[in-house]
């Protein structure tokens, strides 16, 4: 297993600190290094690193900044660092893998880069089974027998079962660290280890909007669009849970409504 490394860091000595330490491991690779946040966009976006180690605040931005602005349909590892805990709540919030203090300390950089190895193992493991599965649905898709119409349901592995869901009864999913949680019409939730990018796509369905990084709505069960005179915006859904419309996707958001 190979691990790519991006450095993000406006302070050269934290920048050659983090090297230092990386190189000690022949698995981790080193794929580039940014002392801008609009270097580190641009890098990120092409590069697609499997971890970054982003500074909480550098010359022209701050990290979370930075994550707003990247396009890349899965995120990398994000790994926050600063010189002290004041935005490690705010790096949780956007989901981040962990968050080292600087100067950074050798056992504290190896048992981070533990963390990493075991989700990447996950991740690997869950490519796969998900690879097996849409080669089954090809196969089945190209086999002359009478089947049911599909595209009305969609498969959830829970424990050693597959649920097969109806993509209408879901009214709601939110991002939950590196997992999703779908939340139904009958109060159920149902965990998965899957990015929200890609929970999406399995959808393939014009009734699910995606109006924040973490979170995507089934527009059936939109009962008001809530916007504030600040220029934000809320949904509210038919038994009353509130959800922020982000910047980013506010413009998709009102396109599909068809409001403004």
């Amino acid at each position: 297993m190979e691990i790519s490394i991006l450095i993000v860091d406006d302070e050269s000595k934290a920048r050659a600190r983090f090297k230092k330490l990386v190189n000690q491991y022949s698995f981790l690779k080193i794929v580039g290094e940014c002392s801008s946040g609009i270097d580190a966009i641009k890098k990120i976006n092409i590069l697609n690193p499997d971890v970054v180690y982003l500074d909480t605040k550098i010359n022209d931005m701050t990290g979370f900044d930075i994550i707003e602005k990247i396009t890349l349909p899965k995120n990398p590892i994000f790994i926050f660092t600063a010189s002290s805990n004041e935005h490690a709540l705010k790096a949780f919030d956007y989901f981040a893998f962990d968050y080292l203090l600087k100067p950074l300390k050798e056992d504290r950089f190896y048992a981070s880069i533990k963390k990493v190895i075991s989700y990447k193992k996950i991740e690997e493991r869950s490519n796969f089974n998900n690879n097996l599965d849409n080669i089954l649905d090809l196969v089945k898709e190209n086999t002359p027998v009478e089947t049911p119409v599909k595209g009305t349901k969609i498969n959830i592995k829970s424990g050693n079962k597959i649920i097969f869901l109806e993509r209408n009864a879901i009214k709601y999913i939110s991002a939950s660290g590196y997992y999703v949680e779908i939340f139904t019409t009958d109060n159920k939730k149902y965990l998965l280890r899957e990015s929200l990018s890609s929970i999406i796509k399995r959808l393939n369905s014009n009734l699910f909007v995606r109006i924040h990084r973490s979170t995507i709505i089934n527009s059936n069960f939109i009962d008001e669009i809530i916007t504030s005179n600040y220029g934000e915006t809320d949904v509210k859904i038919n038994d009353n849970k509130t959800f922020r419309v982000s910047k980013s996707y506010k413009k998709d958001f009102q396109e599909l409504m068809g409001v403004k």
